[in-house]
């Protein structure tokens, strides 16, 4: 259906794509497999007209072309779904599906009407029980990803790219998911996936393609090849998951937080946290594991200070009551976060990289004269891009340019710039590769053996279970269990997290 025949795409200082050759065919799955700064997101781009500058040729239904911006691929009849939202926040969901692909009618006016129509259709068959009227900002990550899957389904497209689409939604949308892969199979559709999650590749990928460094490594069918063996394909080398021995029983309690209540503005009596009340230790990695609406994501930001007057409770931090304000209270008092969406709240993607890990410090690295000292960013750009591996051409690249693992390695830098004695991680490896994700484990381990107490909210199982100390298991804004990191296993946590048992 689709290849692509020696692509080669270059940004300034940087080979993204070197040569790279890809074939797609009708009525399969081909994952495209790789670490973060592979080019799997640039190869995509350029399949589906974002990049219409790069060398090489694609070839579609037997036939050269060329795309020069996104719409001429949307109308050749490909569509793609980013990992990356690519949603306009203060629009409808409809406006949203049919930005630049209105319906009119025969006067030459929007029919809101049908377009609404439509809308509520494929939200219903993705099973997002909103409103199409609901402006996307008022959405939760995954469900403005459920809507990018609806904006790439809206029309028939014969091939469809899904980049990282499970990677902010939950496990009964991840099988609604799967059960359209499946219809557009039979319907002769062709399918590129690219995913981090090993384990949904084997379930529904026919073929692979592995891109390691910007070079195409090896493509074969999924039947027959190994968990490992593909992980070493990837990366090069053999990656071991770590898991957590670190012992906390005897250590000081640095946050204690008592019957945490939150209500949800404008909705009188309705609660999006009731009565949480948990421990954290000094040197504990604490997991937090929930289903989509759990209340995990308003946990951390209620606990950061973004809630003001809608939340009642107790926080005390170093044996001292404490309540924020505001946001740089927490910081200041030893609170930091890392936030589920790094696009939109942990970074300032036109700046470089230097700036954005040092914007929650300047204050601290001044000189006299109360001028910033570069030196002094610069040093601190340079210890974090060495410690946390950022592959980048220099401190003064854009962040926008980098990958997505990269750019999320610099949120952490920037939060443990602030030198916290708290650390809250909210799905700090979305998106990002084994091979990313495993140094980030390490780095959160070592954190931890420094003495610094860490939360980790997470809707990856197994990053839950190879991490933590202890697990909370939320649902319905509770806490429903708790489990000792060693002893707990995927079945009760997920029994845990259904609240329908409550």
């Amino acid at each position: 259906m689709l290849a692509a025949q020696h692509i080669t795409k270059k940004f300034t200082g940087v080979t993204a794509l070197s040569d790279v050759n890809l074939q797609l065919e009708a009525g399969k799955v081909t994952a495209i497999i790789g670490e973060n700064g592979a080019g799997k997101s640039t190869l995509m781009k350029i399949l589906s007209g974002v990049y219409a500058d790069y060398e090489g040729q694609l070839i579609f239904k037997g036939q050269p072309i060329r795309f020069n911006n996104p719409r001429e691929a949307q109308e050749a009849g490909i569509a793609i779904i980013h990992q990356e939202l690519n949603l306009i926040p203060y629009l409808s969901i409809t406006e949203n599906l049919f930005l630049g692909r209105e319906i009119r009618n025969s006067w030459g006016f929007l029919d809101k009407t049908a377009m609404r129509s439509r809308a509520e259709e494929l939200l219903k068959k993705l099973k997002l029980n909103i409103a199409p009227d609901k402006l996307v900002a008022d959405l939760k990550v995954g469900q403005q990803q459920v809507v990018e899957i609806a904006k790439a389904l809206l029309y028939d497209a014969e091939v469809i790219i899904m980049d990282e689409p499970t990677s902010a939604i939950s496990e009964s949308e991840v099988e609604v998911l799967f059960g359209i892969i499946a219809g557009l199979k039979k319907e002769g559709k062709a399918i590129a996936y690219i995913s981090h999650k090993l384990n949904e590749l084997f379930k529904i990928a026919d073929n692979y393609t592995v891109l390691r460094d910007g070079h195409t490594i090896e493509s074969g069918a999924m039947q027959g090849i190994g968990h490992d063996e593909l992980i070493r394909k990837m990366v090069g080398r053999d990656i071991e998951i770590m898991r957590s021995n670190n012992t906390s029983a005897d250590k000081p309690v640095v946050l204690k937080v008592y019957d945490l209540t939150l209500n949800i503005s404008g909705n009188s009596g309705k609660k999006a946290l009731k009565n949480i009340s948990f421990e954290l230790k000094k040197g504990e990695i604490l997991g937090v594991f929930g289903l989509m609406g759990a209340g995990r994501t308003e946990l951390t930001e209620a606990l950061l200070g973004t809630c003001g007057g809608q939340l009642s409770g107790q926080i005390t931090l170093d044996g001292n009551a404490v309540k924020f304000n505001s946001v740089a209270d927490a910081i200041n008092a030893g609170l930091a976060l890392v936030p589920e969406d790094r696009k939109k709240d942990g970074l300032v993607l036109g700046m470089d990289v230097k700036t954005n890990i040092a914007l929650s410090i300047y204050d601290k690295i001044l000189h006299p004269t109360g001028t910033i000292s570069l030196k002094a960013e610069q040093q601190l750009a340079d210890k974090y891009i060495s410690a946390l591996k950022i592959k980048t051409p220099s401190a003064k690249q854009t962040a926008k340019n980098l990958s997505g693992g990269n750019q999320q390695k610099i949120v952490i830098a920037k939060c443990l710039a602030t030198q916290p004695k708290v650390l809250m991680l909210d799905e700090p490896t979305r998106g990002i590769d084994i091979n990313a994700k495993n140094e980030i484990y390490k780095l959160i381990s070592s954190l931890a053996a420094e003495g610094l107490g860490i939360i980790m909210v997470s809707s990856e199982l197994p990053e839950i279970l190879a991490v933590s100390d202890r697990i909370l298991v939320m649902a319905d804004g509770r806490i429903t269990a708790e489990f000792d990191g060693a002893n707990a296993t995927e079945d009760n946590i997920l029994k845990a997290a259904i609240a329908d048992n409550l």
